[in-house]
């Protein structure tokens, strides 16, 4: 069992930085393994949340790294170019996406560049920029556990029930319903949905 649609957490340390930029959201892509969710993202004292996180995290296994694409809809490395005699600072330029505090501070952690006017890049340096703004990569520590998770991960596997009346295949009289078994639905209400429609269905057949 682990807990699901939960906030993640970083080691406080590596999140400090961030830890001041508490409410910031902006939309993004997060992938984790082989599933990708497209909404926001919110930034936290603690790491990140917000309903594109809260998605990820039922699939996300310790150790993995997120991937988060913070340009979803653009062209990165073209955007640069096009800018590329501008002497606009980079942070100053990505201000039509983030907000500027998010901007500055992801702009001065990240080593893979310098926070410096468009027109100091060459050609190399800009497409590891937007390498960064379409594939950040950022491991988690954990999640806030139970006590923000929407749901649990994990339970009594479904194969062992029967699907019309929720009762145990091998316990007849034994049923198991909702938050019990192994189902998981996303954000949306599909999580109460699936309560209410395996109660409805072991109480009928009780």
């Amino acid at each position: 069992l682990k807990a699901g649609l939960v906030p993640l957490t970083f080691a406080p340390d590596e999140w400090k930085p961030y830890a001041d930029l508490t409410g910031v959201s902006f939309p993004a892509i997060v992938t984790t393994g082989k599933q990708s969710f497209r909404e926001s993202l919110l930034v936290t004292h603690r790491g990140l949340s917000g309903p594109v996180i809260l998605q990820a995290s039922s699939y996300w296994q310790p150790g993995e790294a997120l991937h988060i694409n913070l340009l979803p809809d653009c062209d990165a490395e073209t955007l640069l170019t096009e800018q590329k005699t501008s002497k606009k600072l980079l942070s100053n330029y990505l201000i039509q996406w983030f907000p500027k505090s998010f901007a500055e501070i992801w702009c001065e952690q990240n080593k893979s560049f310098e926070n410096k006017p468009l027109n100091q890049y060459n050609d190399k340096q800009r497409k590891a920029i937007a390498v960064q703004l379409h594939d950040w990569q950022v491991i988690p520590s954990g999640t806030q556990g139970y006590t923000k998770a929407e749901v649990t991960c994990g339970g009594v596997d479904t194969h062992a029930l029967s699907s019309k009346t929720m009762e145990c295949l091998e316990v007849p009289g034994l049923y198991f319903i909702g938050e019990v078994v192994d189902v998981t639905g996303q954000l949306g209400g599909y999580n109460f949905q699936w309560a209410w429609a395996s109660g409805f269905a072991a109480g009928q057949a009780v």
